[in-house]
């Protein structure tokens, strides 16, 4: 199950920069009175702290011939001063951090609102955790940055450029032996951050490939279990964590040996000056206070250098991130809504019509899913698809849905193409009872109004109670407000079904969709629910998907499916008459199965 993430790599671009952190701007736009705030509080702590040393200046060089006085002034204005920078850093952080949450906040359902939206197909190409994996891990890195290393950068950047003015101010000739130094800082920086660019992009790549295996494996727990695979999955697990974690090693030792090679350099090239300083002050070219002053824009400008260095690799990390949100918001569909939708018929009658429908799956090209089909469904009229696994049968349910969007040909719903309307106004009109039914984490009475939010209790348990999911439902130990679990892990498959089904009765929508449907219940309940299948079915256009011709003996038509064609149509009766694929498909279930009771 372990994936490796070269292949999304191979297929991005091989450099990318920190430029990539423009993108977040749209997100920030909405708060520019928060990020103006946020500025003028930068602006004003750098300020107080490139004004500190001219102060410190001042009581240096008066020290021993200053009054009383005059030194308490001295020191009452650096604590001004240091009050000052106190309130401004407090609302400067206060700004920032607020602004983080925010914005990343705003990401996520931004991005969770993309996804949530796109097509099967989609997910064909992404494992989900991966996709969980960006909308939290990547998200959590640009929170860093915009609460906390783009405001340290650029103030950074400030005391740096300023500090360095002042510098100059003091001293040019000191200034310009330090300038002779920052070519040999700069140097690593962009060798060392490109190198870094890369390992944070293959870092992250493999947290998601991480996250995804884990994903897969815990959502198939029970498989993997039963067919003792525990070990193989610890250590696909394993693989890919060490992987992960391989990579953040050499992800981490490049930044180390960047950091160690720019500190060394600054610091000891700022070493050196101070000496041919300290050699001034005793001749007598500069006072003390000048150079405690010059020391202290040194050491100042020195930090900002060596901390931008070290925000650098947490903004191209934030980039890497920033660049994977954006894939996933910039994702194109294969389905999508039409820029003008045509209105839904109303009311809708339930007339379905398929004309020479051709259908491949993304991942499966060079198979017919469907092949030519032509199927005209009155409205009212129940119809069940029939067929061996894989003749097209659930692939009709998914078009119907559009959750795929035909090669060639057309569906229609009431005379109007599925690809001119938009598809959440359509599917409100049809009710879907899926093979493998979906349990949500939240009560039994909740997993029921999915089908209908704005459902009463009393029509809650009506549903219940014609899917013949009332009784077991009132032995739970809280009733319909007893929590199911995770996918229903709580209920039996049997119990599954009928809360789906239940779901898809208060939809009560002109078209009943169900995949086999009943596959997992027990003879008492089937014929319960089948019972209630079929008084939906009057006043409805209803399309089975059945394996058991027993439970669809009383549809109106039968279409028979084999490689993706219609192969044969007709009642129960006209087709066992007619021969041929249902015939054999009848005499197997209905002969050898009676045989077989006997």
């Amino acid at each position: 199950m372990a994936r490796s993430p070269i292949t999304v790599n191979e297929e991005r671009e091989k450099s990318k920069k920190v430029g990539a952190l423009r993108e977040l701007w749209p997100f920030l736009n909405p708060y520019k009175w928060m990020v103006f705030g946020a500025g003028l509080a930068l602006v004003l702590t750098a300020s107080v702290s490139l004004t500190l040393p001219l102060a410190v200046r001042r009581v240096v060089d008066n020290f021993s011939g200053a009054d009383g006085v005059l030194l308490d002034q001295y020191f009452g204005a650096a604590m001004a001063l240091a009050a000052l920078l106190a309130v401004g850093t407090g609302l400067r952080y206060a700004l920032v951090t607020r602004l983080g949450e925010r914005v990343v906040a705003d990401i996520r359902k931004a991005v969770f609102d993309r996804i949530i939206g796109m097509s099967p197909a989609f997910f064909e190409n992404i494992m989900t955790g991966e996709v969980l994996s960006r909308i939290t891990t990547d998200t959590t890195l640009i929170l860093s940055v915009i609460g906390s290393s783009i405001s340290v950068a650029l103030r950074n950047m400030l005391i740096g450029i300023g500090g360095l003015g002042l510098m100059l101010f003091t001293s040019a000739k000191l200034t310009g032996l330090v300038l002779l130094i920052v070519p040999l800082v700069i140097v690593p920086i962009l060798t060392l951050g490109r190198k870094l660019r890369t390992l944070s992009r293959e870092n992250q790549d493999w947290i998601a490939a991480s996250s995804g295996n884990a994903s897969e494996a815990l959502l198939s727990v029970q498989t993997v279990q039963a067919f003792t695979n525990e070990s193989s999955a610890r250590g696909d697990f394993a693989q890919v964590t060490e992987a992960s974690f391989g990579s953040a090693k050499r992800r981490i030792t490049t930044r180390a040996i960047m950091t160690v090679i720019v500190i060394f350099l600054v610091f000891a090239g700022v070493v050196g000056v101070l000496w041919i300083g300290a050699n001034d002050v005793r001749a007598g070219n500069m006072s003390a206070g000048a150079l405690v002053q010059f020391v202290i824009y040194s050491v100042m400008v020195a930090g900002s250098v060596a901390a931008l260095s070290e925000i650098w690799g947490e903004l191209q990390r934030a980039a890497g991130a920033t660049e994977r949100l954006v894939e996933l918001l910039r994702a194109e569909d294969s389905v999508a809504d039409p820029a003008d939708p045509a209105q839904v018929p109303t009311p809708v009658s339930g007339h379905i019509r398929f004309e020479n429908v051709g259908f491949r799956y993304p991942t499966r090209p060079d198979v017919s899913a469907l092949d030519g089909v032509d199927l005209d469904i009155r409205p009212g009229e129940t119809v069940a698809l029939v067929g061996p696994s894989g003749a097209g049968k659930t692939t009709i349910i998914q078009t119907i849905l559009r959750f795929y969007d035909p090669q060639s040909g057309r569906i229609l719903l009431d005379g109007t193409d599925l690809k001119d309307m938009a598809r959440a106004e359509f599917r409100k009109h049809l009710a879907l009872v899926p093979q493998d039914p979906v349990i949500f984490a939240t009560s039994a009475r909740e997993n029921i109004r999915f089908g209908r939010p704005g459902a009463s209790d009393a029509e809650v348990e009506a549903a219940a109670k014609a899917a013949a999911a009332h009784e077991f439902i009132m032995k739970l130990p809280e009733g319909y407000e007893a929590q199911v679990g995770e996918r229903g892990v709580m209920l039996s498959g049997g119990q599954k079904q009928r809360i789906a089904i239940a779901r898809a009765i208060l939809r009560d929508a002109p078209v009943l969709l169900l995949d086999e449907a009943t596959s997992a219940l027990d003879a008492e309940s089937e014929r319960a629910v089948q019972a209630a299948v079929d008084e939906l079915a009057k006043t409805r256009t209803t399309i089975i998907v059945a394996h058991r011709l027993a439970t669809v003996k009383k549809a109106d038509r039968i279409v028979v499916m084999e490689d993706g064609r219609i192969v044969a149509q007709g009642t129960h009766d006209e087709l066992v008459a007619e021969g041929g694929l249902y015939a054999r498909l009848a005499r197997l279930q209905f002969t050898d199965g009676a045989a077989d009771a006997a």
